[in-house]
């Protein structure tokens, strides 16, 4: 018996990173998944290791949300959770970003997630789940990555009223708050199929060793397991909250 057997759950940019190591956890606990992703060749391949569904979705746009939905119900007859795991992040410091570049985060990851709570919520099941991708920087600052932290603020603030709002039908919306994970978002070697990604994770591993307590990156896999407990029946009574799996890093400075 798997933790959600039964389960229909679509889960954007699953592709790759968190979102591809949700996609394969959820369907070893026994869920129908909606590979969900613009980067339709990985997307496809994936779909097809896991007897899985693939659609193509841009999560900035409506019309692809209901395109997603509705091939959801068409293939599987229902649609039981969301994980809102889409995002994108861009360095720069906030007096030389341009407005462009904001607001292309804030469509990817904030108005995203909007779109995937109002598209989905409506036509999911009663006693469902959403879980959104928000950040450690959705609970606290970070320089130079203005655009990213102000999209995942946004993201606690709308897990929280989602919360309120859905209830009523039993429909529990959390949220996940990674710190540094070792996706190809902070380990660019993971788009260069000529680097050497196990040399590069172990360097970044160097750098976070001083800065996280338990002395290393994130795994995605890691955030997979959070995002199953929030999508199954361990979490039945939490809903509304932010769950922050970063490793240490925010519970303050050591001087020692």
């Amino acid at each position: 018996m798997g933790k959600l057997d039964g389960r229909v759950v679509l889960i954007t940019g699953a592709a790759r990173g968190q979102g591809e190591q949700e996609a394969r956890l959820f369907r070893e606990e026994g869920a129908e998944v909606v590979v969900a992703d613009v980067l339709e060749d990985q997307g496809r391949a994936l779909a097809e290791e896991l007897g899985a569904l693939y659609v193509r979705l841009d999560v900035r746009e409506e019309a692809d949300w209901r395109g997603a939905v509705a091939a959801a119900r068409d293939t599987y007859g229902r649609v039981d959770g969301l994980v809102n795991n889409a995002g994108v992040l861009r360095f720069n410091t906030l007096v030389d970003t341009p407005l462009d570049e904001f607001m292309d985060v804030v469509r990817v990851n904030q108005v995203g997630c909007f779109l995937g709570i109002k598209s989905v919520a409506p036509a999911m099941a009663d006693g469902g789940t959403v879980v959104n991708t928000a950040s450690y920087t959705g609970v606290t600052g970070m320089a130079a990555v203005g655009a990213y932290a102000a999209t995942k603020h946004a993201i606690v603030g709308l897990t929280r009223v989602a919360a309120l709002e859905l209830a009523p039908r039993r429909i529990r919306v959390n949220a996940v708050c990674p710190g540094a994970i070792d996706t190809a978002m902070s380990n660019p070697a993971r788009m260069d199929p000529e680097a050497d990604v196990e040399e590069m994770s172990k360097a970044i591993d160097g750098l976070y060793r001083k800065l996280v307590p338990l002395g290393r990156i994130g795994r995605p896999e890691e955030v997979a397991r959070l995002a199953l407990f929030l999508t199954s029946d361990d979490s039945s009574y939490i809903t509304g909250q932010p769950f922050v799996i970063d490793g240490g890093w925010l519970a303050g400075v050591a001087v020692i």
